[in-house]
């Protein structure tokens, strides 16, 4: 599995295949696609050794580049992790299967009995960058719900994730399930991504994970439509009513406990009238976690008299609109929540935001006037996450507002369809129309 070679790729041939994998899927029965589930967790325990090789050659090959430590934790699969992932497989195996499954169910005046049936959405084009374990998520997901994927993941993680593709290759093929239901682009060539845009005759939606760039080269280049998320800009803000103590505790895990994801703490926003006794004792807390704050206006005043050993800089003119992915933190001091609200619209890509407040009528407006696809009160911004919702793992936490928004579980992977049964008396008539 250590061996990474640049393989000539047909993306015609790989979209046949995919379409042809999806119609097998989808007629597959749910003992059927969890048997394969579990097999491919098996796999993981039973090959963890050769996908840990793997990652640790991509680790030291991002070493060699320079890449920040950041982005290396984001690469990084761990004996912990991989265990993770098969956990997380064996979690969506015991979720219900969502196929077939009604949503509604009436009878017309037309005699027509009408319902609506959850269905598989077909081929799915996924593009990642930096995570790995997003290979495992999505092929789970997919499988589980009769999809078939193509996988286009980053060159940093190009062993990892072929190992992670043999791995679920092998489980597939035990399992008696084509292993072209999850195919991976393994040459690096960027015009690739490109030509996977473009293979609507094969692929029925586009999900890109990434950075600004790739979102908006999937929005131009794509005839296939897309579901855009997996990057917010996330904020906290600390009304005046906030239990400061508690503040500090959220404050620091949306920042610290994995300060590379997607829902990680970006900006935090402080009410003016607690914002001189609760700075410093933010920034003491933070300075412990090596977090180097961005400040503004007063923020930056208050900070750098008494930033109690905190790295302190001025914030530039688009750092509140940046999603850090590390150890740096965004502050700012509001007059109030109307400047909160104001300033989260201005800057936030509509992923995660939080209020922390024991004010429950801010919190209502907070919850009422910010749109973002996961607003928590009193909480922190890492909840919104699939496994935090119940959904086993995530595909991306989409940001978008058709189809699907937040994370995208089993349910947000699949279309329906309706079905009509008339009986006697269910007769077309034009002049019903």
């Amino acid at each position: 599995m250590n061996e990474t070679k640049v393989q000539a790729v047909d993306l015609v041939e790989m979209g046949k295949a995919a379409r042809t994998a999806s119609r097998k899927l989808a007629v597959l029965t749910t003992m059927q696609k969890n048997a394969a589930l579990l097999m491919i967790a098996d796999e993981l325990d039973r090959h963890s050794d050769a996908v840990l090789a793997a990652n640790a050659q991509d680790i030291a090959d991002g070493r060699a580049r320079g890449l920040s430590e950041a982005m290396l934790d984001r690469l990084l699969l761990t004996p912990a992790r991989v265990a993770g992932l098969a956990a997380d497989t064996r979690n969506v195996a015991a979720l219900p299967d969502p196929v077939g499954a009604e949503i509604e169910n009436r009878l017309l005046p037309n005699g027509i009995r009408l319902s609506r049936r959850r269905t598989p959405i077909g081929v799915l084009g996924v593009i990642y960058e930096s995570r790995p374990n997003v290979t495992i998520d999505i092929a789970v997901l997919s499988l589980k719900t009769g999809n078939a994927v193509i996988l286009r993941g980053g060159s940093e993680t190009l062993r990892s994730n072929l190992a992670l593709v043999q791995v679920i290759g092998g489980a597939l093929t035990k399992a008696g399930l084509p292993a072209d239901a999850v195919q991976y682009i393994a040459n690096p060539d960027r015009a690739l991504v490109t030509a996977l845009l473009r293979l609507d005759n094969y692929v029925d939606m586009i999900i890109p994970r990434g950075g600004a760039a790739l979102h908006k080269l999937c929005r131009e280049q794509a005839t296939i439509p897309v579901i855009t998320g997996g990057m917010g800009v996330c904020h906290i803000y600390v009304d005046a009513s906030a239990d400061q103590q508690r503040s500090l505790e959220i404050i620091e895990n949306a920042k610290v406990q994995r300060p590379s994801a997607c829902n990680a703490l970006d900006t935090v926003l402080i009410n003016h009238t607690i914002a001189d006794a609760f700075l410093p004792k933010m920034a003491t807390r933070l300075a412990q976690k090596k977090v180097e704050l961005r400040a503004a206006g007063h923020a930056l005043e208050v900070l750098l008299e008494d930033g109690h050993g905190a790295v302190v800089k001025p914030a530039g003119p688009e750092d509140f609109d940046q999603e850090w992915l590390g150890l740096i933190l965004g502050v700012k001091v509001v007059e109030s929540l109307d400047e909160a609200i104001d300033h989260i619209q201005q800057h936030s890509l509509d992923h995660t935001d939080s209020i922390l407040t024991n004010d429950w009528r801010n919190a209502t407006r907070f919850v009422n006037e910010v749109n973002s696809a996961a607003v928590f009160v009193n909480a922190s911004t890492r909840f919104n996450d699939g496994g935090q919702f119940g959904l086993g793992a995530e595909v991306a936490v989409s940001t978008q507002k058709l189809h699907a928004r937040g994370p995208m579980g089993v349910g947000e992977m699949t279309t329906h369809k309706g079905v009509g049964v008339g009986g006697e008396a269910a007769l077309f008539s034009p002049a019903g129309l």
